[in-house]
Formats: structure tokens, sequence, C-alpha cells
């Protein structure tokens, strides 16, 4: 049992608490050793609070409290309460992780007595308090309080509380000189509660950072500027100026809808979500199942909501509309990312459009988390057999022949995927053959072409070798008839037709005839 704790809720309460404690924990040991005996006078430990003196009147109230407090006092003073794990160093005001929320009181009608009694009674030292210098003294200076920045968050603005920061807990920024003259009235300060003095509601406050307690000893204190103001206060005055309402402001954060919101906060306070503290004793003092804790229990939720999606989904595609199925099995998918309904009813969409590779892709997802589902696996050859035939008609044949050959791992019975894959066996044989045909056609007509070409350059070499002896033959006879006169040209010519006489005599003799006819002017008689 917490001694300390319980201490305290007996200063707190009062002997009404002590006399139901004895009651309802008599027979419990654990707390024969830490109730004081009977007509021991309770002492409040050193800076417990005080029970404020409007709340003695509400009995009622206060009785049904005591009462719970004495029956759960086994649970609710144990240590298994206590952080199972070490606290963060600070708490940051992070709107994107969860909902950062003016003080209740901004929402309330509170009298400001009230709201200054409370303030009060919560304070503690080692708070971080922000106000505004309004005086300087040679002893130190005064601020009023605008805002806390750690601890209890409560509304102040309007209270006029004020706090005295001495000339001894404020920092020099200079090797000499006054440690007040950095300081001017008006300037925006944070600080640490160093001394509270609840009975005439006075405050100490201290520059140092010794005066942090050891989780908020990293926050810098001193002048700052209203960028600088914490996010609960900069909410508090825009819901001053619309006038928005709790649920309002509530709905517009962003991290009201941050889906991660609990472990956040589990993480940053140092709870363990598979064994929370719990109030019931039933689940004080059995051991549950992982089955049975939050993240096995949300993920059946989210799936239940998921397949709700899915089956709206389904509705809508039944009737062409397309559209708007895809937008529930999307939203079902990121409710429940592994649904299996969820990515096969959408790859069975995928697929009517066309994009086999997105549907390939769902299917392949599903029957990963759920090796046995049938649907899944025959979509999933199906449209393997379509991708292939696709590939196959833009020739692609070896790309075509690993989707067949996949689909057939996946189910060998798959009649579909098996005559495919044989007919495209046929086909690379069959192109096979026609291009080894093509092949040695065209290596024969190269064959013949170069013996062709080796052919007429043999005869151009012949010929020219035959040229050649015409040349030497003709050489001397064109020499001879060179150095003659003209009567040596009718030698040549008589020569010339005389080896052709028996063959034209006639025609030559005729030729001779007109010739001297026409050599030597003479006219026929």
């Amino acid at each position: 049992m917490d001694r300390e704790l319980l201490r305290q809720a007996l200063s707190y309460h009062g002997p009404t608490l002590l006399s139901l404690l004895r009651a309802e924990q008599h027979d419990n040991p654990d707390f024969r050793g830490l109730l004081p005996p009977p007509g021991t006078a309770l002492e409040p430990p050193r800076g417990s609070p005080h029970p404020p003196a409007s709340w003695k009147e509400r009995t009622s109230l206060d009785t049904e409290i005591k009462r719970f407090i004495a029956k759960k006092a086994d649970l609710l003073f144990a240590h298994s309460w206590k952080p199972n794990g070490p606290l963060a160093d600070t708490i940051e005001e992070d709107e994107e992780c969860y909902a950062v929320m003016p003080p209740l009181e901004r929402f309330m009608d509170v009298p400001r007595e009230d709201r200054r009694e409370l303030f009060f009674r919560d304070i503690e030292r080692g708070d971080i308090v922000i106000g505004r210098i309004t005086s300087i003294r040679e002893f130190g200076f005064f601020m009023v309080l605008i805002c806390l920045g750690s601890g209890v968050i409560r509304e102040i603005s309007d209270l006029e509380i004020t706090a005295l920061c001495p000339l001894r807990d404020v920092p020099s920024q200079s090797n000499h000189g006054d440690p007040l003259s950095y300081y001017q009235t008006g300037d925006l300060i944070r600080a640490a509660i160093k001394d509270v003095d609840r009975y005439h509601e006075k405050l100490t406050v201290s520059l140092y950072s010794s005066a942090l307690p050891p989780n908020l000893c990293s926050t810098k204190l001193g002048v700052i500027t209203s960028d600088d103001f914490p996010l609960h206060y900069k909410r508090s005055m825009e819901v001053a100026n619309t006038g928005e309402t709790f649920e309002e402001v509530l709905h517009r954060s962003p991290g009201f809808a941050n889906p991660s919101i609990v472990e956040y906060l589990a993480e940053k306070l140092g709870l363990s979500e598979s064994n929370p503290p719990s109030l019931l004793r039933s689940l004080q003092m059995k051991n549950f199942s992982e089955e049975d804790f939050a993240p096995a229990l949300r993920k059946t939720q989210s799936a239940s909501w998921a397949l709700k999606c899915v089956k709206a989904g389904v509705d809508y595609f039944k009737v062409g509309r397309h559209v708007e199925a895809m937008n529930e099995y999307n939203k079902a998918l990121e409710i429940d990312p592994q649904n299996v309904e969820a990515l096969v009813a959408r790859g069975a969409l995928y697929a009517t459009k066309g994009s086999l590779n997105k549907a390939i892709g769902d299917f392949e997802i599903a029957l990963e988390n759920c090796p046995t589902h049938r649907n899944a696996r025959k979509y999933l050859c199906q449209t393997l057999v379509e991708r292939g035939g696709q590939l196959e008609e833009e020739d692609k044949l070896v790309n075509a022949e690993s989707y067949y050959k996949k689909a057939l791992s996946l189910d060998e019975m798959f009649q579909e995927a098996e005559e495919a894959l044989t007919k495209l066996r046929k086909h690379m044989q069959k192109s096979l053959e026609m291009r080894e045909k093509q092949a040695a056609k065209e290596e024969r007509q190269k064959e013949k072409k170069v013996e062709t070409s080796a052919e007429k350059l043999r005869k151009l070499l012949k010929e020219e070798k035959r040229l050649k002896k015409k040349r030497k033959v003709s050489t001397p006879s064109s020499s001879s008839s060179s150095s003659s006169s003209d009567s040596s040209s009718d030698v040549s010519i008589s020569s010339s037709s005389s080896s052709d006489h028996k063959k034209r005599k006639g025609a030559h003799t005729t030729k001779c005839k007109t010739w001297l006819e026409l050599k030597y002017d003479v006219k026929p008689l």
C-alpha cells in the first residue's frame, strides 16, 4: 500500500473516512499497520492541501465519495496504480497528437472566488507560470499571472493573481550591474513557483531552473514573447473571441481525430495497455489472455466496422455504382488495412475496371493474410491468366508464361491456366521453328548472293583478260597504218576487203567504185 497517499486522503477527508476504512478493511492485513489507532489525531502532511471551507457543507456527496474510497481502498492505494514505465521528461502540447483544449472554466460559469480558491488549492512548487511585470523594486519585481505552463491548467487571466520574484531569484544577465536592469515593466516572464502561501494567497517565483522539477528542468525561464504562450491559452483566447462551445473546439482539433491518441498518451504517461489498472476486482484478480487485451479487442472491433463498409460497397457494386463501392472499400481498409474481405472486394473491382496489376496486388495481400481464403485464391488465378493473355497479345511471351506458371503454382488443377500455358508453349515452339526456318532461308540467300558476286567477279576478270589480249593484237596494225599515206589507206581497205571477199564481194566492189568516184571526182560513163 502507498502509505503517503493514504495519509493525504485521511488528512483531507478527516475522521469519517478513517472510520469507514476500519469498517470496510478490517480484515485486510495490508491496512492493519497503516491505519492509526482509535483516538489518534490526524495531522496533515507538510504541503498537503486543505479542504476548501465552501465544500464542508456538501456532506451527501462527500459521504458517497468516502464510502467509495473505503470500499475500493485496497485497489486505490495499491502500488500497481503507479506508471509501469518512466515518465517522459516533458509532455509538450502537440495538437497533432491529441486535442489541446482551453481550461474547462472557459466554458463554465464559475465564480471568480471559486476559481481563485481552486487555483491556490492546486498550485504546487515547481509549477510553471507566465505573467507580465507590473512593477520593479529594489528587492525584486512583481508580476500578474496570465496563465499556467504546467500542473493543473486553469483559467486565471482575469483573477489578478500577483507573484513576487525576489532579487536573489533573478539571474544576472552580465558580469556586472543590477540584474533587474535587464527587465522592464510590461515584459512577459516565464517563471517557476518557489513558494506558496495558501492562507494569505501569496506566491514567490524564481527564474532559476533549479526551482523546476527534474522533468521540466530543460524549460527556459525568463523573458518570452507572445509566441511562447502555451497552446491551451491561445485556444482560450480564440474561444473568448468566437464564443465556441467545448464540443465545437474539440471536434475541430486535429488531434481529436488521431487514431493513435491512446497509444501516444499511454506512452507519455508510462502506462501499459496490456496491464491497465482497474477498479473492478474481477479484472484485478483474473489473468486474461492476450485476446482480451485492448489491441486484440480493438482489432476485432475494427474488423467488424470494416465488414460493414465492405457490405455497403458490395451493394453499390451490384447496382453498378462503382465509385461509391470503391470509396467504401477504401474506407474499410483505412479502418482495418489487413481486412481480407475488403482486399478481395477491391481487387475484384479493380479487375472489372481493367486495372489487373492493382487487382493482383490486392489478391496477393489477401491471400498472404488468409492463405485458406477461396475467393482470394480463385480471383488471383483468374486475374493472373487474364494478365498473361494481355502480355501474350503484346508478344511478351516469356512474361505471359511466368503469369501462367504462377497461377498453376497457386492451383495445380486450374484448367484455364493449364490450357493457356499449353497453347502458349505450342505457339512459342511454332514461333521458334518459324524463326529457325527464316534464319536458314536468310543464310541460304546470303550464301547465294556471295556465290553470284564471285561469279560476276570471275567473268569480269575473264573479260578484262580478253580485252588485254585484244589490245595487244591491235597495237602493231594501228602503228603501220598511221605511217603510210592515203594510198596505204587504200591498201588497208583492200586488204580488209579481201579478208571478206568471199562473203561480200559484190557489195565491196560497188563500195570501192563509189569511193573512187568521190575520191577522184570520176563520173560514170
